[in-house]
């Protein structure tokens, strides 16, 4: 009885991990850009550029709701 409580446990701690570890990862996060702390203020990155929008072009001010950044660090609304 004791090893199975403690299996269902070490199981239930395992799921736990594996989610906070995908979470901190971005598998959850459908903004299409990301958050760049840098100093005392954030840079708001666009996911997929080609080539990469360097940090220091991205905006500092946050994305609105309907809003995006574009690949040349511009604040966009989303395409429909």
């Amino acid at each position: 009885m004791k090893n199975r409580t403690r299996n269902i446990l070490i199981g239930i701690l395992a799921v736990f991990l594996a989610l906070a570890v995908l979470d901190s990862m971005g598998v959850f996060d459908d903004r299409p850009y990301f958050e760049v702390p840098h100093g005392n203020h954030t840079h708001y990155v666009p996911k997929e550029c080609e080539p990469a929008l360097p940090v220091s072009q991205a905006p500092t001010t946050r994305p609105g709701p309907g809003q995006t950044v574009d690949c040349q660090g511009q604040i966009v609304p989303l395409p429909e």
